[in-house]
């Protein structure tokens, strides 16, 4: 009787939540998807394209990281808190989405003449201007595709029919095409499309189906919508520098070759760290309106558990990963992804604390903080690492005693605020 009551419970507690569920569902699909297309074309793209060409490519889209979150700037959680807060109101969701889309193209300007000059002034970019050039296109996307939106009114799953329709279309282009190293550019473009288009279908759901007008805004309108994301923009780009300023130092002082053993174990790590960091995005939109500091550190205590397992399954079964996708001239990879795999239990502890810890108390400022410690213990490990020993290792080192360092700071603060 009292298994059939945990399991009447659980039906009950499903119930209850179902769009929670269905929208994780679809968040960790989408991101799934994403991380098991690219996973499942490695070991062709190695093959086809070699080392050194694709580390040009992982490289080339490490500065178009840098672009796409100095357009985004932040918005997204503030935007998916608004729509979130208001999903039955037109009106706002309305401004929100116009408000967002027009100081994202303003952002998108800045970006194109950034590049540009880049490509007119730095030896790297000009000589393989096109791939930089076609690679930074697909920031497009992230101006007219407004996931946070569909997240926001736990619609994800039309943004998952999206991603892996596009997804499908392009695997037998990319097959087809790409036959050598000199097909680079080729499958950049390919990559490139797929997601604008995802956009364009996106915002014509959103206007035909939706029946939302987004329309440019006056910049004065703009001007609380920076002032909200600066917080978020300042933590974003700190973590974003972080992670991409590894590709951008590996291909500058290291190689290429190292750029692409690096991305291997970054990418072994991908599929886990996806499938669990959308629990936190999922549950916001509900928990919001409701905190409860009981679940919150119930959820803490969760999704670190998850993570020490994430490590150890990484810890025993990487190194066969990193020999079937890449190869044994790629097995340095292996404790590299051993390494890196510390850093699910910094997106998921510290998301936690951001999204039902900062966020609802409005502790802002909290997050930029977070993040600049974050960045300045980064660089401290790093310089310190290779100043005794010259080796890629040291940069997945950084990383997991940097996010360790943050879920410290964090459970710190959240102490001496008594948020918790």
């Amino acid at each position: 009787m009292e298994i059939k009551s945990k399991i009447f419970n659980l039906l009950i507690l499903a119930k209850n939540n179902k769009k929670i569920i269905e929208n994780y569902f679809f968040m960790t699909i989408l991101q799934v998807l994403n991380s098991f297309f690219y996973l499942l074309i490695y070991p062709f793209l190695i093959r086809t394209l070699g080392l050194e060409s694709y580390g040009l490519f992982v490289f080339a889209t490490s500065i178009t990281t840098y672009f796409m979150f100095l357009v985004n700037f932040g918005f997204d959680l503030p935007a998916t808190k608004a729509i979130a807060l208001n999903v039955s109101d037109k009106m706002i969701l309305q401004k929100t989405l116009s408000c967002v889309f027009t100081a994202k193209f303003y952002l998108l300007i800045l970006a194109s003449i950034i590049i540009i000059l880049l490509t007119l002034i730095v030896p790297l970019f000009k000589n393989n201007y096109q791939l930089f050039l076609i690679c930074f296109s697909q920031i497009i996307s992230f101006v007219i595709f407004p996931q946070w939106y569909f997240q926001a009114v736990q619609k994800m799953r039309i943004v998952t029919y999206i991603q892996l329709g596009l997804k499908l279309l392009s695997l037998p282009a990319i097959f087809l095409i790409i036959k050598n190293a000199g097909d680079l550019n080729f499958y950049a473009l390919i990559v490139s499309l797929s997601s604008i288009l995802g956009g364009l279908i996106a915002f014509a759901i959103i206007s035909l189906k939706h029946k939302l007008k987004v329309t440019f805004v006056n910049y004065r309108e703009l001007k609380i919508w920076f002032k909200d994301a600066l917080p978020f923009f300042l933590s974003t780009s700190a973590g974003v520098f972080k992670e991409q300023s590894i590709v951008i130092i590996i291909g500058s002082f290291f190689g290429m070759k190292d750029v692409a053993i690096y991305d291997l174990a970054n990418k072994i790590i991908i599929i886990p760290r996806t499938i669990f960091m959308s629990i936190n995005g999922a549950i916001f939109p509900k928990l919001i309106n409701n905190i409860n500091t009981a679940k919150i550190k119930k959820l803490i205590n969760i999704e670190t558990l998850i993570s020490l397992s994430v490590i150890v399954f990484i810890a025993l079964f990487g190194k066969w990963i990193v020999q079937f996708m890449g190869g044994t001239d790629m097995i340095l990879a292996y404790p590299l992804s051993i390494l890196l795999s510390v850093t699910v239990m910094t997106w998921l502890v510290v998301g936690a604390y951001i999204s039902f810890v900062f966020i609802p108390a409005n502790k802002y400022f909290l997050v930029t903080k977070n993040q600049i410690i974050a960045l300045a213990s980064f660089a401290m490990y790093i310089a310190i690492g290779l100043f005794f020993y010259q080796s890629i290792l040291v940069f997945g080192a950084a990383m997991a005693l940097s996010g360790l360092t943050e879920i410290i700071y964090c459970k710190f603060v959240t102490k001496k605020h008594q948020m918790l």
